[in-house]
């Protein structure tokens, strides 16, 4: 499958959602990047007032490129109109697992001021169970990193310390804190991991968005399709 293609499709599916006065959750990563172009392309030929809250400061960065607006929630006064974001795997009942960009801590308070939670994937990110092909990243507390591997391994997880590429060191998260990669294999109840996983001290959050999603566009090269929650 050309997977460039069936971003840009979802990308362009994904703008085709904007109307005038709109405020919006960016989200971040690869796909999601198409998205935001096609989003400034609109607000550009349109001459469009659109507002976005970004993920993340790549997400900021590539919205500020393309002619978008950027705010923030002490500019609002109500709820997101619409966000948008990837995901790294996507379940039959829409919940996810997110945070390989490291910015899922932003992205899950973002999606939940959202009145509608639109997820931008293609094919591959469609499984039949959460945890087969994607790790659980957890933002920690640096000083309590080593606390938190061993908890996860006492629930079963293999977990480690996500590393930085042409980096030295682990990942640092726009907030300041680590990532720790958790393989719990296929999870089968995602909510009471979720809160598991919250209940640990150092932990700021984690990348299983479970009750969130609005709706799903999945690329692939023959076209999109639009998968409702409900």
């Amino acid at each position: 499958m050309n997977h460039d293609l069936a971003k840009m499709r979802v990308g362009k599916e994904a703008a085709r959602y904007l109307e005038d006065g709109m405020v919006i959750g960016l989200g971040t990563g690869s796909t999601t990047a198409y998205a935001i172009a096609e989003i400034g392309k609109r607000v550009r030929n349109e001459s469009l007032q659109i507002r976005g809250i970004p993920t993340s400061s790549s997400a900021e960065i590539n919205a500020r490129k393309n002619g978008i607006s950027i705010c923030t929630f002490d500019d609002i006064d109500d709820r997101l109109d619409l966000a948008f974001d990837g995901a790294d795997e996507v379940s039959p009942d829409l919940n996810l697992i997110k945070g390989r960009g490291a910015a899922h801590t932003l992205e899950k308070l973002v999606a939940s001021q959202a009145r509608r939670f639109v997820v931008l994937v293609d094919q591959s990110k469609m499984v039949d169970n959460l945890g087969v092909t994607a790790p659980v990243p957890i933002e920690v507390i640096p000083s309590a990193a080593s606390v938190i591997l061993r908890q996860l391994q006492t629930l079963g997880a293999t977990a480690s310390i996500r590393y930085g590429v042409r980096k030295d060191g682990p990942v640092v998260t726009d907030l300041g804190f680590w990532i720790i990669d958790a393989d719990f294999g296929p999870i089968s109840n995602p909510s009471q991991l979720s809160h598991t996983l919250l209940e640990i001290p150092g932990v700021l959050d984690h990348g299983i968005f479970f009750g969130l999603t609005t709706e799903v566009i999945v690329g692939a090269e023959s076209g999109i399709e639009v998968i409702q929650n409900g």
